[in-house]
Parts: structure tokens; C-alpha cells; sequence
């Protein structure tokens, strides 16, 4: 017998199996482009794109990268946290791939004073009261022409995992050290209120 087969060694004009990969099941998941089918983000794209290639700013390819994420990876930014992450950065450019939303808990506008915040969009009470307090609100394309490079601009991003459903996800409902919230039909006597959730069955947790 051939010595090379004893040996295990492969023939190279043999066919390589590579498992999945070999069957295209291993895809390539980054994004290269938007989802979405909206003209404007589509130039902003472009813009952007360009900016990251023509230059070696860390921040231009950030907003690209930020520019093709979902709806949930881009999430709203309200007027309290902008005005908290901006407190000491005077003279500088708040920008946020996202919405910035109003909170109607924040009453201290002044702290939104002379404040220039860059966004894909703003909410209209949001926008008036950013506006009122002297402070400025402009879009990316109008950013590109001020900071191609990114300078002076502070990246902000809400809060990725405050979305409802993130309660849901973790360890089983019910079982040891967990906090998960179950999915339920409704709030009642009837519902997730036996064992572990009164005294009468078992324990109370």
C-alpha cells in the first residue's frame, strides 16, 4: 500500500471539505449598507463613506458604521441625559446617530444653553426647546462642512438595552437568582401567583 495513506497525509488533488463553510452556511453579517430604502440616509452614506476613505478620522468611520445599524442599535437619546453627557464640554459638538427626544422631568434649559447638537432627527418639542435655550441644531451633511475630520464633536449614543424586551431575555422566570420577567397573558390572581409568589403555596419570594 501507498505509504502516504498509511500516514494520513492528503492528497492535494483531493477535494477539501470544509464543513458549513463549503455548503455557503458561514455569511458575512456585517452590514455594508443600510436596510433602509430612504434617499437622504442614503446620501449620508455616500458622504460619509467618502469622508472615511479621504481621511484617517476614527470618527467618520464610527458614524458610517453607526449610519448602517438597525432602528433598535440607534436609540433615542433624551434632553436630560444630552445635557448630563455635555455638562464641562462647552464650545463642543454634541452628535448623536439617532433621535433626540424631549424629557418632560428636565426643567434646568439653561443647561442647554449655547449647546450645538448634531442628529439624524429631533423631536418637535425637543428641537424648540434645544432652540429657545440659544442652542443650535444641525444635520450631518452641515456637520461634514464644519468637522470633516470629526473635531470638537463628542459621540453619544442612548441607552442600547432600555427597550422592554431586554427584561425577558436571561434565566428562566421563576428559576434560582433569577430576574427575568415572564411573558404573560395578563395581570391578575390567576396569573404567575402559585408556588414561589405566595405563602399559602410553598414560599414567598
Amino acid at each position: 500500500t501507498d505509504s502516504k495513506f498509511n500516514q494520513g497525509e492528503r492528497d492535494n488533488n483531493m477535494g477539501v471539505d470544509t464543513g458549513n463553510r463549503s455548503a455557503g452556511k458561514v455569511r458575512n453579517h456585517v452590514r455594508k449598507e443600510p436596510k433602509s430604502e430612504n434617499v437622504y440616509l442614503r446620501l449620508l452614506v455616500k458622504l460619509y463613506r467618502f469622508l472615511s476613505r479621504r481621511t484617517d478620522s476614527k470618527f467618520n468611520q464610527t458614524v458610517l458604521k453607526r449610519l448602517f445599524m438597525a432602528k433598535t442599535k440607534q436609540p433615542p437619546l433624551s434632553l436630560s441625559k444630552l445635557a448630563l453627557f455635555m455638562k464641562g464640554k462647552e464650545g463642543k459638538t454634541a452628535v448623536i446617530v439617532g433621535t433626540v427626544t424631549n424629557d418632560v422631568r428636565f426643567n434646568f434649559d439653561n443647561q442647554l444653553k449655547g449647546l450645538t447638537v448634531c442628529a439624524l432627527r429631533f423631536t418637535t418639542n425637543a428641537r424648540a426647546r434645544i432652540v429657545k435655550a440659544g442652542g443650535e441644531c444641525i444635520t450631518f451633511d452641515q456637520l461634514a462642512l464644519r468637522a470633516p475630520t470629526g473635531s470638537n464633536c463628542i459621540l453619544l449614543r442612548g441607552p442600547l438595552k432600555a427597550r422592554e424586551v431586554f427584561k425577558h431575555f436571561g434565566r428562566a422566570p421563576g428559576v434560582p437568582h433569577s430576574g427575568t420577567k415572564p411573558y404573560v397573558r395578563s395581570k391578575g390572581i390567576k396569573f404567575e401567583r402559585a408556588r414561589g409568589r405566595r405563602a399559602s403555596c410553598g414560599y414567598k419570594k
